[in-house]
């Protein structure tokens, strides 16, 4: 009350004015609230399927599975006092302590999404560069090794902020944020400018292992294609005739030297072709399958013969 007795406050007092309620942001709370429960569900089928599911359990899916785990303890951990702060209007309410931690989480988790696709597409790299050393079925030492190293440098990224970086003097409780900027930008340059050109080069390192793939796969095909369907024996060449190419026409004496003939080959003017994709059993016929036979049919077979024989076999009858 002021010092005149009125109701009026004066320049002159000493109590401050009482303090406006925070503007409530119901649009953030809504959409936050929804983002929240969209990437939990995504993230958690993700991770269920592959538990679950054994056809789903391949090298790369765990990677997968590991990236899916980040994000859903960003959306579990983080979001939910991000999306808090803004439904208060932007102001920090909570402590200091609290907010250093959830800088540290947020700095880390986002830093091991970045670091697990850079880890899939070094296992990518490697499953294309070096094939047959590639376990495409269970997790060897070589991709444990890698996912932990995903998760110990995230850790490091983020580790300086929970020590203490981020209390700096003169620092606004109202609002929380990384407030070293150099720590800014080395974060920045740890969590986005390095794995952005390592994604790059592995994926074109990739992509041109595939295309020598395809190349030598086409090239393969077609020598299949071409011993398939090529001649057994080169037709003879096309030169001018004379009296002695007259008579080695006459004699069949014509003979391809790019060809290899048998020993005991020889030429008889007739022209043969091979067709491998045909298959012949052994007494020289096409091999067939088998026919069944029921018993009326295998009882004409006995009985046949017999009769051919009695018909063949002259009679002869005693002379009288």
């Amino acid at each position: 009350m002021g010092a005149n007795g009125t109701g009026d406050f004066s320049p002159n007092d000493t109590c401050p004015p009482p303090e406006r309620d925070p503007v409530r942001n119901f649009a953030a709370l809504v959409f936050g609230i929804f983002l929240i429960l969209f990437i939990i569900s995504g993230n958690l089928l993700v991770c269920l399927s592959v538990c679950t599911e054994k056809a789903l359990k391949t090298t790369t899916n765990y990677f997968i599975v590991s990236l899916a785990v980040a994000d859903l303890l960003l959306a579990i951990l983080v979001l939910p006092l991000y999306v808090y702060s803004e439904f208060q209007g932007g102001v920090w309410s909570l402590s200091m302590v609290l907010c250093d931690a959830l800088m540290t989480m947020d700095v880390m988790l986002c830093t091991a999404s970045i670091f697990n696709l850079c880890a899939i597409s070094v296992d990518r790299f490697i499953a294309v560069s070096i094939p047959l050393n590639y376990n495409r079925r269970q997790i060897d030492l070589r991709q444990l090794i890698l996912l932990s190293t995903t998760w110990i440098f995230a850790f490091a990224v983020a580790s300086p902020v929970i020590f203490g970086l981020n209390n700096v003097p003169n620092r606004n409780p109202s609002l929380c944020r990384l407030e070293d900027q150099n720590y800014i930008v080395y974060s920045s340059i740890c969590s986005f400018f390095i794995p952005c050109p390592v994604m790059l080069v592995l994926y074109c390192g990739m992509f041109q292992g595939l295309r020598r793939w395809e190349e030598a796969r086409k090239a393969k095909l077609k020598s299949s294609i071409y011993l398939g369907n090529r001649r057994l024996y080169c037709p003879p060449p096309v030169i001018e005739r004379n009296q002695e190419d007259i008579k080695a026409e006459e004699l069949n004496l014509y003979a391809c030297s790019d060809c290899s003939f048998p020993r005991d080959y020889k030429n008889n003017g007739i022209q043969t072709v091979s067709y491998p994709h045909i298959k012949y059993a052994p007494n020289g016929g096409l091999r067939r399958k088998p026919a069944k036979i029921n018993g009326r049919e295998r009882k004409a077979m006995k009985v046949l013969p017999v009769v051919v024989e009695l018909s063949v076999t002259p009679v002869s009858f005693p002379a009288k």
